[in-house]
């Protein structure tokens, strides 16, 4: 009699949370899944929840979380030179960093390991193995600055219910080509994405999306201008999108018509984030200085 081998899984399977639990009870609900099973595909480091590998049958997830069972054992995050972890202020509730250029927020389709919330979640967890964080607010992929995460799921919450009222400041530097003759100004549009995932402003419709932008020039050079930008309300690349409306887009935004940037990125830094606690409503104030590859810019001029 011939034997019947069993084929591997050569695929990733994806899984989605409809209840806060923890993780072993949630994965025990699979069908083809025993408790050995499980146990085994924990110890391999072979689930990820939210593209995060756990190892802790007792794990926390939440309802929305994305389970994914993997074929292969998944690693830690390697740091490199675009992914090293610079933590700005960090408690028992929050941890704040300072996001390099050209490292993701989140997980997208094209990028799974790569990204500030999995360094970060790596960064708590080496102290406390069922520690986790949760997204509050995102930068974009190629803009630097600070990046504010919740310990608990519901402190992320709290936040993202009220974060436009919460927040009294979001600071960025920009820099570029050439100076507006309105050295300082508002811009406001109601912004769409287009079908290839462009934002555009456009005229009020029920589907637009009100966004203003606060601008100031701080200092001009022959070729670049440095410009203070505080943004009230936090539209996808809302500025990068009104820096364009006005004529002048970011040096290095390729998406948006700005001009090649000689450091070889996007001249945006989120260097102020001021927020209110939402439970304590304390202030809190967080800071990241101008990046010296930036200055260089203005100092050749």
């Amino acid at each position: 009699m011939s034997k019947v081998y069993k084929k591997k899984q050569t695929k990733s399977k994806i899984y989605r949370v409809p209840n806060n639990t923890e993780l072993l009870t949630f994965l025990l609900t699979i069908p083809g899944y025993s408790r050995n099973n499980v146990k085994s595909l924990l110890s391999r480091k072979q689930v990820l929840v939210n593209d995060v590998p756990v190892s802790q049958f007792n794990f926390n997830i939440y309802k929305g979380d994305e389970i994914k069972i993997t074929p292969y054992m998944n690693k830690k995050m390697t740091a490199t030179k675009g992914s090293k972890l610079k933590v700005i202020y960090e408690d028992d509730e929050i941890i704040v960093i300072d996001k390099p250029s050209g490292l993701l927020t989140i997980a997208s389709d094209k990028e799974k390991r790569h990204t500030a919330y999995r360094l970060v979640n790596e960064h708590v967890q080496a102290s406390d193995k069922n520690a986790r964080i949760f997204i509050v607010h995102r930068l974009d992929q190629d803009t630097s600055g600070v990046l504010l995460f919740a310990k608990s799921h519901e402190l992320a919450n709290a936040f993202q219910q009220d974060w436009n009222n919460l927040v009294t400041k979001r600071g960025y530097y920009a820099i570029i080509k050439g100076c507006p003759k309105e050295e300082k100004g508002i811009i406001k549009s109601y912004m769409y994405k287009s079908k290839t995932n462009e934002m555009y402003s456009g005229h009020k419709t029920k589907t637009g999306k009100f966004a203003e932008t606060h601008y100031k020039v701080i200092k001009k050079g022959e070729t670049y201008s440095l410009v203070d930008i505080n943004i009230l309300t936090g539209r996808k690349n809302q500025i990068r999108v009104h820096l364009k409306d006005i004529g002048f887009p970011i040096v290095g935004d390729k998406k948006y018509d700005g001009e090649k940037s000689p450091i070889q990125r996007l001249c945006l830094h989120a260097y102020e984030l001021n927020v209110k606690h939402p439970l304590t409503k304390k202030a809190l104030v967080f800071k990241s200085k101008i990046l010296k590859e930036m200055e260089s810019l203005l100092k050749k001029e």
